[in-house]
C-alpha cells in the first residue's frame, strides 16, 4: 500500500540560493521604495550625540549682550586711532574688564594689559584696535543644520543658546541574533548602528530552526529589522525560510562579495535585512544595505567621500559588486583586499569602495570616491 506524503512547507525546506543573484542596486532600490524619514523626537543633549538633527527653528544664541572675551582694558576703538609704541596716546582712566564681564557702555574693544602703560595716575595706550577686538558680541540666531549628525559642536551651539534638548531623528533598529558559536558579529552591527544614531533593540532567537527564528522576527516595534546569521545553505540555516513565512521575501542571494547569502524582505511595511554571521560578510551588508536605509530613515544628508587616485589597479568580476578596502598611502588609495576582507585588512584600512557590478575594475591612477571608515565629527 502506497503512503502519500504532503510536500514539505517552506518552513521546513532547506534554503537554496537562486540560479541568478540579485544585483546590489536592485536590492537596495526595492528596500528604499516608499521608505520615509522617521518622525523627529526631542531628547536630552547628553543622549543626542551621533543622532541626526531634525528641522528646528533658529536658536537664540548667547550672550544676550556684548561681553569681554579677554582680560584687559575696555575702550572705544575710534579713540585709539594713531596709538603706537612710538606715539603713545594719553587717555583718561580706562575701565578694566575680565573675560565674561559685560562691556562698559560706549566701549567696543578690549586690549590686553601690555598695550597700556600706567604712570602714576596717568595712562597711555601703545596700540590701536578695531571694533570688536577682544569682545564676544551679543548672539543673534544660531542654526543646527537638519540632516547633520550631532557632535560636540552642535552641542556647544545648543548649550550656548540655553537649550537642554534637541530635535533629532532616531530610527529604531531591531537586531535579532540567530544562536551560533560566536556573537561578535551581532555586537559589531549593534555598535555600528548605535554609533550611527539608531536606537538598537536587541534580541536572540530561541533556536536556529525556522519556527524559532520566525517567532523572533517582530517588526512592529522597530523601523528596520536586521537578523544576524542563518542565511546560508547549511543544514541548520533557516533565517530566509523564517522571513518568507512571516512576510515577503524580496531577495535571497545578492551579487555582493563578500555577502552573497544576504537576504532582504518586508514584514508588514517594514524592511528586513538578513545578514550572514561571518563578520566580513555582515560588514559588507552593513555598508551597502543597512547604512543607506538608516540614512534614509534618519533624514541624513549624503555621506561625504574622499577622492584619490588608485596606487594599484583593482580587478573585479563583472556581475558582482566587490567591496574593496583601501589605505591612504601618500595621497593615493592603496587596495588592501578585494571581495574577501581579512581581519588584518579591516584593521589597516582607512576607507572602503564598492566596485559596481557592471565594471571590470579600475586601472592604476584612476581617481575613485571612497567612504571613510572613521567619520570626522
Amino acid at each position: 500500500m502506497m503512503t502519500l506524503h504532503s510536500p514539505p512547507s517552506a518552513m521546513h525546506m532547506p534554503q537554496r540560493l537562486p540560479a541568478s543573484l540579485t544585483p546590489l542596486d536592485a536590492a537596495l532600490s526595492a528596500l528604499l521604495d516608499g521608505l520615509e524619514p522617521v518622525a523627529p523626537c526631542d531628547i536630552p543633549l547628553a543622549g543626542a550625540v551621533g543622532a541626526v538633527a531634525a528641522d528646528m527653528p533658529p536658536l537664540q544664541a548667547r550672550p544676550a549682550f556684548d561681553v569681554a572675551a579677554i582680560d584687559g582694558w575696555a575702550f572705544r576703538a575710534r579713540d585709539l586711532v594713531g596709538a603706537s609704541p612710538y606715539s603713545p596716546l594719553p587717555i583718561a582712566a580706562p575701565s578694566w574688564v575680565e573675560g565674561g564681564d559685560p562691556m562698559p557702555q560706549d566701549c567696543d574693544c578690549v586690549i590686553d594689559a601690555d598695550s597700556v602703560e600706567q604712570i602714576g595716575s596717568m595712562f597711555q595706550v601703545l596700540a590701536e584696535a578695531i571694533p570688536g577686538h577682544g569682545v564676544r558680541r551679543a548672539g543673534g540666531e544660531a542654526l543646527i543644520v537638519s540632516g547633520r549628525r550631532v557632535g560636540a559642536l552642535e552641542l556647544l551651539v545648543a548649550r550656548m543658546a540655553g537649550r537642554d534638548r534637541l530635535a533629532v531623528r532616531r530610527p529604531r533598529l531591531g537586531l535579532v541574533n540567530i544562536p551560533a558559536a560566536e556573537a561578535v558579529t551581532a555586537r559589531l552591527i549593534a555598535e555600528s548602528a548605535a554609533a550611527a544614531g539608531a536606537e538598537v533593540i536587541g534580541t536572540e532567537a530561541g533556536g536556529r530552526d525556522a519556527p524559532s527564528v520566525a517567532t523572533a522576527l517582530k517588526a512592529e516595534s522597530c523601523d528596520l529589522l536586521v537578523t544576524i546569521g542563518g542565511t546560508g545553505v547549511g543544514r541548520s540555516d533557516a533565517t530566509i525560510a523564517a522571513l518568507a513565512s512571516r512576510g515577503t521575501l524580496l531577495a535571497h542571494g545578492i551579487a555582493l562579495q563578500p555577502g552573497r547569502t544576504i537576504g532582504t524582505g518586508r514584514i508588514a511595511a517594514g524592511p528586513v535585512i538578513a545578514l550572514p554571521g561571518a563578520p566580513d560578510q555582515a560588514l559588507a551588508g552593513w555598508w551597502t544595505l543597512v547604512q543607506p536605509l538608516l540614512d534614509r530613515l534618519s533624514g541624513r544628508t549624503p555621506r561625504q567621500t574622499t577622492r584619490l587616485p588608485l596606487a594599484r589597479k583593482i580587478a573585479s568580476i563583472v556581475g558582482m559588486t566587490d567591496i574593496v578596502l583601501l589605505k591612504n598611502a601618500d595621497q593615493a588609495w592603496m587596495p588592501l583586499a578585494t571581495g574577501e576582507l581579512s581581519l588584518d585588512a579591516i584593521a589597516r584600512a582607512d576607507a572602503w569602495l564598492a566596485v559596481p557590478g557592471g565594471s571590470e575594475g579600475f586601472a592604476a591612477g584612476t581617481p575613485v570616491e571612497a567612504f571613510m571608515l572613521c567619520e570626522r565629527p
